[in-house]
């Protein structure tokens, strides 16, 4: 009896149980885009699909007027507009979500604009001559582009002189391929300020900025380090080593000028010198290594080959024809950086 009741029990458990869909279905949280209801997250909401117009701080009181009135007076600006990354970004969103802001996401609400349209800071407008504060029309921006190379905006040269994002940057208009960049290139937008330095390029022995192997921003990050010279790390040096590796070290008969800064003796974006040095061969040298141990004659112009006393030390490569490890040495016999 207790066998045959063991093998009933058994066969009800192995046996196949119908399923209670109304039971086992999982309910999915409501959205307003019927596509995301399968989970996947294969058409989730693009990310403009929520936004808000931005905070205009002259107009608190304004509302949002929509994209349809602000296109009826600026067609021209529009139609520049569609080709941009922040337009194809927008009009997908509010195709998803009619209520998504995208003229005043940046601009902010238009009904004090639209009803007085000459009134300077009635919309949020990105120029120095437009009404708005500049700290107004960087809020607009960081408000979806904050984090990351812009942690240190606050604070950093670039914003202590008071300058605008579209100061750099044009997002109504495609003028580079990537960056939305006022000018063609990240090098070119800079040099609209640095003059100074871009020339600096044009000198014998350069980065290769003009060739277009590396550009500014290689280097440095113009949305604001914690240094004054806007350097991506903490140091020249470091700065240098991340093409120069083989600088780095440690060696085991380090140079100290070099060990301190590379400035020391380049000029990092362009000279007239060989090797972008800041003064040649063996007057470089000679501007620490003076009158001890065999340079004991200073040289100078006048020891060159046509000079007056021409001697064999200032010729051919200088001092680095036999002090050829000049950035440190790890060889055994190499406390003069010969070897």
């Amino acid at each position: 009896m207790l066998l045959a009741t063991a093998v009933l029990v058994s066969a009800a458990w192995l046996a196949p149980v119908k399923a209670d869909a109304s039971a086992q279905a999982v309910k999915l949280p409501e959205t307003r885009f019927a596509s995301t209801v399968s989970g996947h997250g294969f058409d989730a909401p693009p990310g403009f699909a929520d936004a808000v117009p931005a905070r205009n701080q002259a107009h608190p009181e304004a509302k949002a007027v929509g994209e349809q009135v602000c296109t009826a007076c600026h067609a021209k600006e529009n139609d520049n507009f569609a080709h941009t990354a922040h337009a194809l970004g927008m009009q997908v969103a509010l195709a998803a979500n009619p209520a998504t802001a995208t003229c005043e996401a940046c601009h902010g609400p238009g009904s004090v604009h639209a009803a007085n349209p000459t009134a300077k800071g009635s919309i949020i407008a990105f120029t120095h001559e437009g009404g708005t504060p500049v700290a107004n029309q960087t809020e607009s921006c960081l408000g979806c582009h904050s984090g990351g190379p812009r942690d240190v905006w606050l604070g950093s040269i670039h914003q202590r002189n008071d300058l605008s994002c579209s100061d750099c940057h044009n997002p109504m208009q495609k003028f580079s391929a990537e960056g939305l960049t006022a000018k063609q290139s990240v090098s070119e937008t800079c040099a609209t300020c640095h003059k100074d330095i871009r020339q600096q390029f044009n000198r014998r022995s350069h980065m290769p900025l003009p060739e277009g192997q590396i550009s500014c921003v290689d280097c440095h990050n113009p949305h604001g380090t914690l240094n004054a010279t806007l350097l991506k790390t903490d140091t020249v040096n470091e700065t240098c080593y991340q093409c120069h590796a083989e600088k780095r070290g440690p060696f085991l008969f380090e140079h100290a000028p070099v060990r301190e800064s590379c400035l020391n003796c380049h000029q990092v974006h362009g000279s007239n010198q060989h090797a972008l040095l800041v003064a040649p061969v063996p007057m470089l040298c000679q501007q620490c290594h003076s009158h001890t141990r065999h340079p004991n004659d200073l040289q100078t112009e006048l020891s060159l080959g046509n000079g007056m006393t021409p001697d064999e030390r200032l010729m051919g490569r200088g001092c680095i024809t036999c002090h050829a490890q000049v950035h440190g040495s790890n060889h055994p016999s190499g406390p003069r950086l010969h070897k």
